[in-house]
């Protein structure tokens, strides 16, 4: 496992070199977005009103920040499970030219080939923290705010030193989660054999 310390724009040099269980630290302009976001681009057909190119990190996360002296405050963020998105993943690697999203836990298969395919990878916070990057992140603008409303707008982000985060899916495919998923039923079966659990037992249902 390694440490990478990355500037946005990410390059294809920055995310092909990462590895599953790599850390990451991040430094530069980023943006947010979450469901309605996707669906009003690319269910609605609308134009996305900027420039991705120099902005190619995406963040599932609703954050709250409030307006306060003609300026905004970040009270709290915390990204937002990724495998919600999964029916625009793909097609927000592609078209938005992403080179890293980040969110909790992984994303699906569509999107993990859409990423071995254009050079990008999926990163997980090592913790729920809604406090934990507050002093790592500025607010720079915010765009579609009267469309969207304050959770689901796209906001923009000046980012310095802002992780730790794991890499979960790389550029060749792999998935840090699915790799877990296997080593738990491994376990899973020699304790059900230890205990003299049956492989067909049912968890109670209380309703």
């Amino acid at each position: 496992m390694a440490t990478y310390y990355l500037n946005v724009p990410l390059t294809d040099e920055d995310v092909v070199q990462l590895k599953i269980g790599d850390l990451v630290y991040l430094s530069g302009p980023a943006f947010t977005c979450r469901s309605r976001l996707q669906r009003y681009i690319f269910d609605e057909k609308n134009k996305l009103p900027f420039s991705t190119e120099q902005r190619n990190l995406l963040i599932h996360v609703g954050p709250i920040i409030v307006r306060e002296n003609d300026d905004w405050r970040l009270v709290s963020f915390t990204p937002t499970s990724s495998i919600r998105f999964e029916k625009w993943g793909a097609k927000s690697v592609k078209e938005w030219g992403l080179k890293a999203i980040v969110g909790k836990t992984t994303m699906g298969e569509e999107t993990a080939q859409a990423m071995k395919e254009h050079k990008c990878v999926h990163l997980s916070p090592q913790s729920v923290s809604p406090n934990l990057w507050l002093d790592s992140i500025k607010i720079e603008d915010v765009y579609l705010f009267d469309e969207l409303g304050t959770i689901e707008a796209a906001w923009h982000l000046q980012l310095d030193k802002f992780g730790p985060f794991v890499v979960d899916i790389d550029c060749e495919g792999n998935n840090y989660f699915e790799g877990i998923d296997t080593v738990v039923e491994e376990n899973k079966k020699k304790a059900y054999k230890d205990l003299n659990i049956p492989a067909d037992f049912k968890y109670t249902k209380l309703y």
